[in-house]
């Protein structure tokens, strides 16, 4: 359900501003999409685990505040962002 730390790495340097950047909005936006897929995979072969699905809807959660924060900030990064991942927003 968590992803690599080769995943990780691999969205960090895709989505990073710049050389040594792991916290920007875009690197935690990406990661956590990646988590949420991985989550969602999950939750369709195990119907009932509740414990999980309350993680996803956490994850979820802090995906849109970040969002919101990215597209109050900058629209430009946010559009930008939005279309290399392909959320619907």
């Amino acid at each position: 359900m968590s992803i690599s730390k080769a995943e990780k790495q691999a969205l960090v340097e895709k989505f990073r501003l710049k050389e040594g950047d792991t916290g920007s909005p875009e690197v935690q936006i990406a990661i956590l999409t990646k988590e949420i897929e991985n989550l969602n995979a999950h939750l369709k072969v195990h119907k009932h685990d509740f414990h999980s699905r309350r993680g996803l809807l956490q994850k979820v959660g802090h995906r849109r505040h970040l969002l919101t924060y990215l597209k109050n900030k900058d629209v430009e990064r946010y559009s930008k962002l939005i279309k290399e991942l392909g959320l619907r927003r």
